[in-house]
């Protein structure tokens, strides 16, 4: 019974000393997970807070990333802008240079088709020049333009030293010295008196509308009564009423008004076909229209008024005008000019034709 106690105390004593370390286990474990709580919830909060900035980073990056973009395709579509300009501006340079290119060609053969055809062109414009003389002397009689025609020709041919250049510029000299010792015939100034000729026909007094001029009558500085004076007035009036006049013609002729108008109007005309045949260089109309004018003024108009013996001195001196010159031929000088052009074009197109050859032989 004695040994059996102990064995029933010590169960028994057991259960109260294993609750204690249960307990503090227990606390421990509370402790931990509580600990553990906190630490997790600090960690949760820490990530929260960091991705937040990570968020509040990433949007400012990306509104910044949105912004470079938005630049970036300013930047793209003002190159692809400039890009379209550079090549207009490029396709534009092309054609202009093809077009230079062309223009570069022409202007390379016209300078050689000029080079080539120098004396030709030369020749060719002496010719016309000659032309032009010729025209001048045989159609209008004019010596000044033709002496100045043939004397271009003669400066165009100076650079040239051709035998033939030679002989015709031989030819041009001897009809330039020919043209200058013509005389002169002052048409211009015969032209003028002959205007101002008909100008003054409507001036000209006829013979049938002069009057005797009144003699002038003195009087004595004295009184003259009222009978005198009567009688003066009525024999004044009595003389008044027949004229005595002494005329140099011995018939005088007497002419209408109207046919007065025709008169003055045909002798304008005489004088005006007279300047037409000075142009013309035709002498004898020239002359017979001048007479004609002559002898009309001397029959109907009145001699001894100055306008009139003026008209009749001016005819005169216009009939003592020789309006005819001997102009000289140049054609001999013109055949010389087509001789030499026929003889380049000919010595041209061998030359032609021999390069022709020479460049087809080289194809």
């Amino acid at each position: 019974m004695t040994e059996q106690s102990p064995d029933i105390q010590t169960p028994e004593a057991s259960p109260a000393g294993q609750s204690r370390p249960s307990s503090f286990i227990g606390v421990l474990a509370l402790l931990l997970a509580i600990i553990a709580l906190a630490v997790v919830s600090w960690q949760w909060l820490n990530s929260r807070h960091k991705l937040n900035e990570l968020q509040q980073d990433l949007t400012q990056r990306l509104e910044q990333f949105n912004g470079y973009n938005q630049q970036s395709l300013a930047l793209a579509k003002n190159a692809d802008e400039r890009s379209t300009e550079a090549s207009a501006r490029t396709m534009r340079l092309e054609q202009q240079l093809a077009e230079s290119r062309d223009q570069l060609e022409s202007l390379q053969t016209l300078y050689l088709e000029l080079v080539n055809n120098h004396d030709e062109r030369l020749i060719a414009e002496v010719e016309q020049l000659l032309i032009i003389a010729n025209q001048q002397l045989q159609l209008a009689g004019n010596v000044k333009p033709a002496l100045l025609a043939l004397q271009t020709a003669d400066s165009r041919l100076q650079h040239v030293d051709s035998p033939l250049a030679v002989q015709l510029r031989k030819g041009i000299a001897k009809d330039i010295q020919r043209l200058q010792e013509l005389p002169q015939v002052d048409l211009i100034g015969i032209s003028l008196k002959l205007e101002n000729l008909i100008d003054s026909v409507d001036k000209l007094p006829l013979v049938s509308e002069r009057h005797p001029k009144a003699a002038a009558h003195q009087f004595s500085p004295v009184e003259e009564n009222q009978f005198r004076r009567l009688v003066r007035e009525v024999w004044d009036d009595l003389k008044q009423m027949i004229r005595l006049e002494r005329v140099d013609r011995p018939e005088p002729p007497l002419l209408a008004p109207d046919q007065t108008f025709f008169l003055r109007e045909n002798l304008k005309l005489h004088l005006l076909t007279a300047r037409i045949a000075l142009l013309q260089h035709d002498e004898p109309s020239y002359r017979a229209d001048l007479e004609q004018a002559d002898k009309w003024i001397r029959n109907y108009f009145d001699l001894r008024e100055n306008p009139t013996t003026t008209a009749l001195a001016t005819l005169k001196q216009l009939s003592s005008n020789s309006i005819v010159i001997q102009l000289p031929d140049i054609s001999e000088t013109l055949g010389l000019a087509s001789k030499y052009k026929l003889t380049l074009e000919r010595s041209n197109n061998s030359e032609r034709t021999h390069d022709r050859n020479n460049l087809e032989r080289g194809q």
